[in-house]
């Protein structure tokens, strides 16, 4: 388990209860504030099964201890309709994630002084955090998308995905499986040579203890609203990560992203050996190599 320094919040959206969770290496002091760095989880399990994740036998899979072990005051939240939040009737799609960031926000300016902070996003919570950034400027100082997509043009992953477009439409809630949780890592890696074994059962583990069904919206939008962020109105720093291996956008999609966006403080990186979910890949060393990287660099003069 963790030595570091824990806290667990709730806040409301409305009627909606929203768990959000914190982790520093050592109990923080509003006299002493570290930067703040929010990340985002995506459409298939909430936060901590992507963020803190156990492995039995193998050591640095939680991001939120990786993060924290940096220096950084480290948040993330249970989405509506995912973890430990209240289950609505919400389809919890890409805008309700980015509402759910607000939320967070303003928690963390009661909670640390700070108004604004850097936020990671992974798969559809890149979707969510670029939304929330080109909304929220001033809440935003600097985004890295990992795992992201912009039009969905030419993408492998989605044109299979709209195969269930249709379910997905009829029902707010979809049905996750310990088949479709392995999938998410292993589906463009069929060899499991971007995972080492272990893995995809301690995901598939720790998801399944929220239930065996997530919220629909993500998959909606990705399938038939793209795009759902205009980058010449996402102000702030950005970096775009991508796995050599992931089926989620093509090269052309990303590129076409970071040439529109207009503040030239911005990185593109490609990891090789690595897949959809980079920071549960053998490769995760150099995925927080590259992170840290770009969160450390100094403001532009």
């Amino acid at each position: 388990m963790s030595s570091n320094w824990s806290a667990e919040y709730t806040a409301k959206k409305g009627d909606v209860v929203l768990h959000i969770y914190r982790r520093c290496k050592n109990e923080p002091s509003m006299s002493h504030p570290r930067p703040v760095l929010f990340l985002v989880h995506g459409s298939s399990f909430a936060a901590l099964p992507g963020y803190d994740l156990r492995v039995p036998g193998k050591e640095g899979y939680s991001m939120m201890d990786r993060c924290a072990e940096e220096g950084y005051d480290v948040w993330t939240m249970d989405h509506e309709g995912y973890g430990r939040s209240s289950r609505s009737e919400s389809n919890s799609d890409i805008p309700s994630g980015a509402d759910d960031l607000e939320v967070a926000a303003e928690l963390i300016e009661k909670q640390t002084g700070s108004k604004s902070a850097m936020y990671y996003g992974q798969s559809s919570g890149s979707l969510r955090a670029a939304l929330f950034a080109q909304r929220r400027p001033d809440r935003v100082s600097r985004v890295i998308l990992d795992a992201f997509v912009w039009t969905g043009e030419g993408s492998r992953t989605l044109l299979k995905r709209r195969e269930g477009l249709e379910s997905y439409l009829a029902s707010n809630r979809r049905a996750v499986t310990r088949e479709s949780l392995h999938a998410s890592l292993l589906r463009d890696d069929p060899q499991s040579l971007t995972v080492e074994a272990g893995v995809p059962d301690a995901l598939a583990d720790a998801a399944l203890k929220d239930g065996d069904s997530v919220p629909s919206g993500t998959f909606v939008d990705m399938c038939s609203k793209l795009p759902l962020v205009d980058p010449a109105k996402i102000r702030c720093p950005v970096y775009i990560m991508r796995g050599e291996h992931d089926g989620i956008a093509t090269l052309d999609d990303i590129i076409a992203f970071y040439v529109a966006l207009p503040n030239n403080d911005k990185h593109f990186s490609m990891i090789s050996n690595s897949a959809h979910i980079a920071p549960l890949g053998r490769n995760r060393d150099r995925f927080y190599q590259m992170m840290f990287f770009f969160l450390n660099l100094k403001p532009a003069d």
